[in-house]
């Protein structure tokens, strides 16, 4: 293109250039463009496009070029999500060697915030709590604020010794709003029941809705609570109950959490 001159006389130097080419990247324009015409097609047809100049002097003998058949792209296939936890056959056969691959297997990564905090407690205890995911305020300990306070009220009120509980959560890490489905697709439900067969509870307290279903509990066809959970011909008997942190802001759902309690227990 040639440089022509501007109102004031004077060719615009690069300055000029520089200003105009801000201006039209500020504008979002980052492609470059060319007064020559181009040719759109030119990569679906077989042969070259005839030009003005070497275009036949008669258009009705011109043969049209054949067009070349659509390219289709292959199918993309929805890669699966990850397994939680690995293949089964690589996972912990004692429950020490659970809490250590629990702090350590990169496949546990759900995006939770927080670090990994261990389950607590002994092998084979009169209750096995199990919570959806570790307070906010955790670091070392599970359950270490509020809602580990309410808990260990209940445990007095109970009549449980906290030194023959053990507390677990579905997740490692803190998770503010966890994705059920998403859970339920990548098999969190077997590794917790892996990690059932492994503490061997005299009881299951489950405090969440949302985690007995992982197991395969199908509250719309099995009633609204899970009374027994079977795994490897051993029955579990257990109680469900709202989250903790439900529990903490409602009296209502504490009141029918203990109910549940003594419907679980009596006899």
């Amino acid at each position: 293109m040639t440089e022509t001159a501007t109102d004031t006389g004077r060719l615009p130097g690069e300055a000029d250039f520089a200003a105009a080419l801000d201006w039209w990247r500020e504008a979002g324009v980052d492609c470059d463009f060319a007064d020559d015409a181009t040719d759109w097609l030119a990569d679906r047809v077989a042969g070259p496009v005839a030009s003005p100049a070497n275009a036949t002097a008669d258009p009705a003998s011109a043969q049209p070029s054949p067009l070349r058949a659509p390219t289709t792209p292959p199918p993309v296939e929805n890669a699966s999500p990850s397994r939680f936890g690995g293949e089964e056959a690589s996972w912990p056969a004692t429950l020490g060697a659970f809490a250590e691959w629990w702090m350590a297997e990169p496949s546990l990564e759900t995006g939770g915030t927080g670090p990994r905090v261990p389950p607590r407690g002994v092998a084979e205890p009169d209750l096995m709590v199990i919570v959806d995911h570790p307070e906010e305020q955790d670091s070392t300990s599970l359950l270490s604020a509020m809602q580990g306070r309410l808990l260990a009220g209940f445990f007095r009120a109970a009549g449980i010794a906290p030194e023959r509980a053990y507390i677990a959560s579905l997740l490692p890490r803190f998770t503010a709003a966890p994705e059920w489905p998403h859970l339920g697709a990548i098999g969190c439900g077997a590794v917790l029941a892996h990690h059932i067969d492994l503490v061997q509870p005299k009881r299951i307290l489950f405090l969440g809705r949302n985690i007995p279903p992982l197991l395969g509990h199908d509250m719309a066809q099995e009633g609204k609570t899970l009374r027994c959970f079977n795994h490897k011909g051993r029955s579990f008997p257990c109680v469900e109950g709202q989250g903790l942190a439900r529990l903490l802001r409602s009296a209502a759902a504490r009141r029918a959490l203990w109910q549940s309690w003594l419907d679980g227990t009596d006899g």
